[in-house]
């Protein structure tokens, strides 16, 4: 089969693709089975190669672990320095993130992507960290051990007995731009192990013990190499599909096996399962859903949704196509996934059959083009069975094909009735289009049976009643048998394509309500903010749509509780919570409809969130009820909505419990270490001047000179004091903001009186106009003047000049304190007003919350503050005030009505 031209949209897609891509930094992530094979050092060989190519590359982080030939890879090298933490008096250093971003490096190596970073730094992971760097348009390579890869934590337990607590995401590996695959023998890695090049001998002693055996790096080996395989082959499709190739390349084999209610499919799984085995392929079991497959019976339904739990069992993936073409819809799926051979089961009906509406086998073939097709045979399984499994949902009963052939003999009587009372025999034309009319009427109503039927029944009584001689089955006239012939064909072409049309619109009904119930789930998932929210939302959604009472148990200290309430759903009882444990404990579906205590009253279905299971949906239909169908499928997808929406309050709740607890943690130590200097430093100086001027004869001179010196260590501490108290009562929202027109220049005189001690020498400009009113409270209005000059004084030199204006402008008061000190560093002219943040170019104490309460005071005057950089040098902070309402005359009454008189 020729190459097909790409599809537009997927071209529409690439382009965005490449556009993102284009923005994003690009990550290479150089991937081993286990530490020692080499993953530290490839990097900085390609770092080497790239920088003698002519690229900037920085080294952030790489860890020798004291070997010589990788640290000696780093000479010669830009190395960034680390930033450090304190945690429990152990000095922990760290990728540094805003030095690497404000560097840009061209390249950036990181090394170790699973590292968990100290506490206090601003991601917990290290991979957050490279994300970060990714998104500013940084290139980044990292290493990454296999076992460190989310999804592969389990089988690396289960192999090693080592549980992995450092994991980075699937998707983080995916959206690599290159993952390179450092490999090396297991021999060969263990003498490296001996020879100390992977840990010190003592590690390595313990390691050679412990995880470092010949089967773990075996398991590990491969789980790398199958996990670059698949990269592989993802990269392989993903360029099929941008170039439009429909041709199947035949890089590894894959199988997909088609699936029917017919009784051999069982047999053609269990032989797929095998030929899988031996070609050590991947395979698929696929189900064409047409319009007629909605008409299936129970037993075959029943027997399809066996068949499909079945190749779930053998380890196959299933899925369900829709679409009237069945062989084109299967080869198109195969081209898609690039599959390389098609089983299908033998043919067992009558040849007959396939030359009346075609042999699938035979249309497969011909559409397959380079895709090999198996036919196997479906002997051997005994197809004599008991009755079938009872199924949760049960189809609802149709029509009965004796009822819709004695409905479609009324109908034709009746049309002969009307056709002989308006046309007679002498119109027949009219009578031939009245009965058709009724054979598409009963098609509609009552499906193909009934209309055939109407068919047959239309040419006898046009026979009977209309074609001399009357009232006989004789014809005189030959030519009227063509007319009978006709008659039949075309009324049993109508009736097919009516079918096929009310079939059709019948799926596409069907579609349309599940796409809608699952929008609908999607939607409200979305607004859940806890677990019990989840649960009652999604059982609600599935007893309105399949009609089954619903109820959710999630696991707590060990035992099942119920978190979802509501008229939907029903107390569990002894033998339904023996079947939920079952469920809980396998991860797998119990109950009816399943292969596992089929005899049960209720169906449960196992929440898997959180990399565990952790609840159970537990299902039953009230006596009397039958849904419409079964729609497994459908529900699975309920379920797999609920479980995301889980998995997201889950994350939510840890990670808001995670920043509380690292705020809690860095706002002690911030505490811890504002009491340990700036409130111990003035006890300290208080202490020693008084105990001097207790303890010994001195000077009058000397005695004054300590005096001021308790007094100003005094008023030191009590702004520290004030401080403290003053950001407390603004966070718990105790300060109640009592607004005056107030004339800006008192206030501002206040405050340049206050501070006219630690301002000194300085030149202080003021540029506010006399009849300047703002509505404000005047005493927090004049304690954010007092901080913000404060401020100035702190981090100016003596005589650099303070000028303080104010403005209107528009429906704003804005005050304005700038200095030509030394300026804000960049990139920092948000952080200043956090909390405890101090400067490192001040002099003098404080805890670093002086900002803080000029940003809370002038929110709470509903304002704002934001401080810039002034041309020049310098730094300028800016306060807006609200203007509400009108302000009052600065002249008084009196005389503005005696001047009015004079005039």
């Amino acid at each position: 089969m020729t190459e097909r031209r790409p599809d537009p949209e997927a071209l529409l897609a690439r382009v965005a693709r490449e556009e993102a891509r284009r923005r994003r930094g690009k990550l290479t992530v150089f991937l081993g089975a286990s530490p020692g094979v080499g993953k530290t050092y490839a990097m900085l060989e390609a770092a080497r190669l790239a920088r003698e190519e002519g690229h900037d590359v920085v080294v952030g982080i790489a860890e020798t672990h004291g070997r010589y030939d990788t640290g000696a890879l780093l000479l010669g090298m830009e190395i960034l320095p680390r930033r450090k933490f304190d945690h429990k008096g152990v000095q922990l250093e760290e990728l540094d993130l805003d030095v690497a971003i404000r560097r840009r490096p061209g390249l950036l190596l990181v090394d170790e992507l699973a590292h968990t970073n100290a506490p206090g730094s601003r991601h917990a992971k290290r991979w957050q960290d490279v994300e970060e760097l990714l998104s500013e348009g940084i290139d980044v390579h990292t290493t990454l051990n296999v076992q460190h890869v989310a999804s592969l934590v389990d089988v690396v337990a289960q192999v090693s007995g080592v549980v992995v607590r450092e994991t980075v995401p699937d998707a983080v590996v995916e959206g690599a731009d290159d993952v390179r695959l450092i490999d090396l023998p297991v021999e060969d890695l263990l003498e490296r192990l001996r020879e100390g090049k992977v840990y010190v001998p003592e590690q390595a002693e313990l390691a050679a013990r412990g995880f470092f055996t010949t089967g773990n790096l075996i398991a590990l080996r491969e789980l790398a190499l199958r996990l670059a395989a698949r990269r592989v082959e993802a990269q392989m499709r993903r360029w099929r599909e941008e170039q439009g190739i429909a041709r199947t390349w035949a890089a590894a084999e894959r199988l997909l096996v088609c699936v029917s209610p017919s009784p051999s499919s069982e047999a053609l799984l269990r032989g797929a399962k095998r030929l899988a085995a031996e070609l050590h392929a991947d395979w698929t079991a696929a189900y064409v859903e047409t319009a007629a497959a909605l008409q299936l019976g129970e037993e075959d339904r029943a027997r399809l949704a066996a068949h499909l739990r079945l190749a779930q069992t053998l380890g196959a993936e299933t899925v369900t196509l829709a679409g009237e073409n069945g062989p084109e819809e299967v080869v198109a799926f195969a081209r898609a996934r690039n599959v390389t051979r098609i089983l299908v089961g033998k043919p067992t009906h009558a040849s007959w059959q396939d030359r009346l509406r075609g042999s699938f086998l035979d249309r497969l073939v011909r559409a397959s083009g380079d895709i090999d097709v198996h036919a196997l045979s479906g002997e051997g399984i005994a197809t004599r069975r008991g009755p079938p499994a009872r199924a949760l949902f049960t189809p609802s009963p149709r029509p009965r094909p004796a009822l819709g052939v004695a409905a479609s003999a009324l109908a034709v009587a009746g049309a002969t009735a009307l056709a002989h009372a308006a046309f007679g025999p002498e119109q027949l034309p009219d009578v031939v289009m009245l009965y058709l009319l009724v054979i598409v009427l009963v098609a509609l109503r009552w499906g193909l049976g009934p209309s055939l039927a109407a068919s047959l029944f239309a040419v006898a009584a046009f026979d009977f009643f209309f074609i001399p001689p009357y009232h006989t089955f004789a014809v005189s006239d030959v030519r009227h048998t063509v007319t009978f012939a006709v008659m039949f064909i075309v009324g049993v072409v109508i009736s097919g394509l009516t079918k096929r049309v009310r079939d059709q619109a019948t799926a596409a009904h069907d579609r349309e309500l599940r796409t809608a119930s699952l929008y609908s789930l999607s939607r409200s998932l979305g607004a859940a903010r806890s677990a019990g929210e989840v649960l009652s939302i999604g059982t609600k959604h599935v007893h309105d749509v399949f009609q089954v009472r619903a109820t959710a148990l999630l696991e707590s200290g060990g035992a099942l509780a119920p978190r979802a309430e509501g008229t939907w759903t029903f107390p569990v009882d002894d033998k339904a919570r023996g079947v939920a444990e079952w469920t809980l404990r396998n991860r797998k579906a119990a109950g009816v409809g399943t292969d596992t205590l089929p005899s049960s009253e209720v169906t449960c279905m196992p929440l898997v969130f959180g990399g565990h299971s952790g609840g159970v949906l537990v299902l039953s239909a009230p006596d009397g009820e039958t849904p419409p169908d079964d729609r497994t499928k459908h529900l699975e997808a309920f379920v797999a909505q609920i479980e995301g929406a889980l998995e997201r309050v889950t994350l939510a709740a840890e990670a808001e419990s995670a920043k509380v607890r690292i705020e809690r943690e860095v706002l002690k130590n911030t505490l811890l270490s504002s009491v340990s200097h700036d409130l111990r430093t003035p006890l300290a100086v208080i202490t020693g001047a008084a105990s001097t001027m207790l303890g010994s004869k001195i000077d009058e001179a000397t005695r004054h000179e300590l005096t001021e010196t308790v007094l100003s260590e005094s008023e030191r501490l009590n702004r520290l004091v004030r401080n403290l108290l003053d950001m407390t009562r603004l966070e718990a929202g105790a300060v109640a903001v009592v607004k005056e027109w107030q004339p800006l220049e008192e206030a501002i005189g206040a405050a340049l009186e206050r501070t006219a001690t630690q301002l000194g020498a300085r030149p202080v400009a003021v540029e506010v106009p006399a009849d300047l009113l703002a509505p404000c409270d005047p005493v927090l209005l004049q304690q954010l003047l007092v901080n913000l000059l404060e401020n100035a004084a702190k981090y100016t030199p003596p005589d650099a000049a303070v000028t303080v204006s104010a403005r209107q402008a528009g429906g704003d008061v804005e005050l304005v304190v700038a200095d030509r000190g030394p300026g804000l560093p960049g990139g920092e002219e948000s952080r200043i007003f956090d909390k405890f943040y101090r400067a490192e170019k001040g002099r003098g104490g404080g805890v670093g919350l002086g900002l803080t309460i000029c940003k809370g005071i002038a929110v709470a005057h509903g304002g704002r503050i934001w401080a810039e950089n002034r041309a020049g040098g310098g730094a300028a902070f800016h306060v807006t005030l609200p203007l509400e309402g009108e302000p009052p005359s600065l002249v008084p009454p009196e005389s503005g009505a005696k001047e009015g008189a004079r005039a």
